[in-house]
């Protein structure tokens, strides 16, 4: 019997070397792949990216793979697929009937004709940024010979194949790069798939290489209608450590039963009062901070850090607990005694309803914050949380820039001040510009120098001007003129470099928090309104 034992033993440990020998190989050949081919492959990667890349060391690259299972292939779903513009669902590589007949009930709800493979292998060269940029994805297939991968553009190694995976439908950018009777030729085509395998393909020569992938799929077995994720991060010491995700501490509800466009005060807790939000014959200092999340395997401690640095920023700087509405992840992220007042970031309607009222009500507020650190995609679109677990951003699960603006189209606020952590800010930032309607709103992105955004801005003092507080910032980018006027106040809006410079008490009663309005000012607002019904 001890011989048995040991002889099944010594079986599973020469099995976990072989996969993890396996997966180190992978690893390996895919970040070798990342510092010489990908820029000649990707065209849109910036050349001080493809210099970043060149010279990025095996420690600055964080690993995920999905385990192969009994011979059960896996596909991939990404959050900004087709469906997600379209309303169908689709995801996956180019047509593969076989799937349909073999899993009926999966195919049709998730995937319409696509190939599944025996693994899949993410790259990401920046593990300690938000996601939405790009990460480096491939599908791996067991015993394929030589000459079937090279079709594919892959790397053959032994009986496995492992290939770039592109999307192909990236059809704004296709029509930039064609003519009109090029885009009535592809146009059906495009349609046909999402995910194409093979840089060299046909397709990817058209777009020019530049539907990089940007967020971590989904990866679900073609059996699997429960849609359990396949992808995990792996420890290696020759590799990035594995992100902390944010510990779940509370069961979550079954907020995938919430109608998102509806009775929104059945799905969390707390009931958002909005209508307590503003007070007659009062104004005062306003805040949303928004950190959407995604999923909970993007989402980390850092995220919730963020929003507790900002969180207590606003709160030294006089902001008022009850005028502090957070928007944090799904339900059961928030583990911090401070975080008792965020709601989950799973409701839209919630979230635009309660910018839209503060905007639109008279006096209501003097400085109007926003923070802003969710994934994102490409276009600037904000991801907020997959409520439905499907993988796919369906709209009641993501923000547009457009959706945003409309929200804060013609505020009503003195000031708001837009504080922009995540990636693809410069679409937010060139149609606020554009804008004849958002002459209030002033936008601050970027990543400051010596530390991270939220750090550098949680260090702001109340009496700190906004624009000296910029300065600190070596480089500083130039801003527009409406935004340096915007920014010339402290946060609270008392003026910067006032002779003789106010006391703490003047600030915090001027300024700071709330202020009672002269009654003159409602009953101007009154005869204005009477003056339009007539």
């Amino acid at each position: 019997i001890s011989v048995l034992i040991f002889a099944l033993f010594l079986g599973r440990s020469r099995s976990s070397q072989i996969k993890a020998a396996r997966l180190e190989r992978w690893a390996k050949t895919g970040f070798q792949y990342l510092k010489l081919n990908l820029c000649q492959r990707v065209s849109s990667l910036s050349e001080p990216e493809c210099k970043r890349l060149a010279q990025l060391p095996q420690t600055g690259v964080a690993v995920y793979a999905s385990e192969p299972n009994s011979g059960e292939k896996v596909l991939a779903i990404l959050p900004d697929s087709p469906s997600s513009k379209t309303g169908r669902p689709a995801m996956g590589m180019r047509s593969g009937p076989e799937v349909a007949k073999r899993v009926p009930g999966l195919a049709t709800e998730l995937l319409p004709g696509s190939t599944a493979h025996d693994a899949v292998l993410a790259l990401d060269p920046s593990p300690g940024e938000s996601f939405g940029h790009p990460i480096i994805l491939f599908y791996i297939d067991f015993n394929m010979s030589k000459k079937k991968c090279g079709h594919r553009e892959g790397i053959h190694m032994g009986d496995e194949c492992m290939t770039l995976a592109l999307k192909s439908r990236c059809e704004n950018l296709l029509k930039r790069r064609q003519s009109r009777s090029e885009r009535q030729g592809t146009k059906g085509r495009a349609r046909r798939s999402h995910l194409a395998a093979g840089p060299h393909s046909s397709r990817a020569k058209r777009m020019g290489g530049v539907c990089e992938v940007h967020f971590l799929p989904l990866v679900v077995g073609v059996k699997d209608l429960s849609r359990t994720q396949r992808l995990h991060c792996v420890e290696h010491r020759d590799f990035a450590p594995c992100p902390r995700p944010l510990p779940i501490t509370s069961p979550s509800p079954s907020a995938a039963s919430c109608e998102l466009n509806k009775n929104t005060r059945r799905c969390h807790q707390q009931h958002l009062l909005t209508r307590q939000s503003c007070r007659v014959y009062q104004t005062c200092d306003h805040a949303i901070l928004l950190s959407g999340g995604w999923q909970e395997q993007i989402t980390y401690q850092r995220h919730m850090q963020n929003i507790l640095h900002f969180y207590r920023m606003l709160r030294s700087n006089g902001f008022e607990k009850e005028h502090i509405k957070t928007f944090f992840a799904g339900d059961g992220q928030a583990a911090e005694k401070e975080a008792e007042g965020i709601y989950p970031a799973t409701e839209k309607v919630a979230i635009r309803s309660y910018i839209s009222y503060i905007c639109r009500a008279i006096h209501c507020a003097d400085s109007l914050v926003l923070y802003l650190n969710s994934p994102t995609r490409n276009d600037g679109t904000m991801l907020l949380w997959d409520v439905n677990k499907n993988g796919i951003a369906d709209p009641k699960e993501r923000y547009s820039v457009n959706e945003l603006l409309s929200d804060l189209e013609s505020c009503q606020a003195r000031r708001v001040l837009l504080f922009v952590e995540q990636s693809y800010s410069t679409t937010l930032a060139r149609k606020l510009r554009s804008s004849g309607k958002h002459s209030n709103v002033a936008l601050l992105s970027g990543a400051p120098w010596g530390g991270t955004f939220s750090q550098f801005w949680g260090a702001l003092h109340p009496g700190q001007c906004l624009v000296d507080h910029l300065r600190k910032v070596p480089s500083t980018p130039r801003m527009p003129e409406t935004d340096l006027g915007l920014l010339n106040v402290t946060l609270s809006g008392a003026p910067c470099n006032a002779t003789p410079p106010l006391t703490e008490a003047e600030m915090r009663k001027e300024y700071m928090g709330c202020q009672n309005l002269p009654t003159a000012l409602w009953y101007q607002h009154l005869h204005r309104q009477g003056d339009k019904q007539d």
